[in-house]
């Protein structure tokens, strides 16, 4: 099977590149060689390409950055995944894309379910809901996993973020109302693995995030903690931390489908940190 996977560099992307790699040939982009704000290059890239199956794990993730650079995360975010389900299309291709709880405005308190209306509060979240609406206006088969508060050991994200700070000694000042499930980037190639090795007919939206839920101060604690760092963790509201993005209050998802679906769930959060924090140490 030739897979060609988007945003190698990125932290779902770089540790997709190594747990599909037993499963096909990988042909793996960053930017550089892709660039999915160009469409153009998406169509001659495929077409040469002819991969079986394609992983978008390309993405412009800066929520904040986003309401400034709103044409460009939408081409990337929006754009981008239709010409690439309209070309999986043309080649009988499969499709695997990543999306986001931030299609989801928060207002509801139970977790979201697959079929609970997106209704994004932010730029970043409607050019995501977009892609979305792309690859299934396309007709293409495709498997959409939609994931939460992401992070890993490489990149830019909260944990890493968190371990800078309290490393040089500042107290942390961190939101407590909003709610959500951290998840490793780790584990999300794992169980997309495990879905392509499967080789199902599974098809459609599911969401594929850690289990549990809890608040940025929450899982600020249990970083440091975990880190061995003495820090003061100072819960504050986010009306104290004004963000150009707004940002859901709500936003755990419900995993249950594809568990039915698929026998795959990820555990609890902490268990999926644990693992992380080992793996740096």
């Amino acid at each position: 099977m030739r897979i060609l996977l988007t945003g190698r560099n990125g932290q779902v992307g770089w540790e997709l590149e190594r747990s599909l790699a037993p499963l096909g040939e990988i042909i793996a982009t960053d930017r550089a060689t892709l660039d999915l704000a160009d469409a153009d290059a998406i169509e001659r890239f495929v077409r040469e390409a002819k991969p079986d199956l394609i992983v978008n794990a390309a993405a412009y993730t800066d929520v904040d950055q986003a309401e400034a650079q709103a044409e460009l995360a939408m081409r990337i975010n929006g754009v981008a995944p239709g010409v690439l389900a309209e070309e999986a299309k043309r080649l009988g291709a499969w499709l695997i894309h990543y999306s986001t709880d931030y299609v989801f405005d928060g207002a509801k308190r139970a977790p979201y379910l697959e079929s609970d209306a997106p209704n994004p509060i932010n730029l970043y979240g409607r050019s995501k809901l977009a892609g979305e609406q792309a690859i299934v206006a396309s007709g293409v088969r495709h498997l959409m996993l939609r994931t939460s508060w992401v992070y890993g050991l490489r990149g830019r994200n909260f944990l890493l973020a968190i371990l800078q700070r309290a490393q040089s000694g500042a107290a942390l000042r961190v939101v407590d109302d909003q709610i959500g499930a951290p998840t490793w980037c780790r584990q999300i190639a794992e169980a997309t693995a495990r879905v392509v090795a499967a080789r199902t007919d599974v098809g459609g939206t599911y969401n594929l995030s850690a289990g549990g839920e809890t608040t940025w101060c929450g899982f600020a604690r249990a970083i440091v903690a975990l880190a061995g760092i003495e820090t003061v963790v100072q819960p504050i509201a986010t009306a104290d931390y004004p963000t150009v993005a707004e940002r859901p209050r709500y936003s755990v998802l419900d995993g249950a489908r594809l568990a039915r679906d698929c026998g795959i769930s990820l555990p609890d959060w902490r268990d999926g940190l644990s693992r992380c924090m080992a793996e740096r140490a």
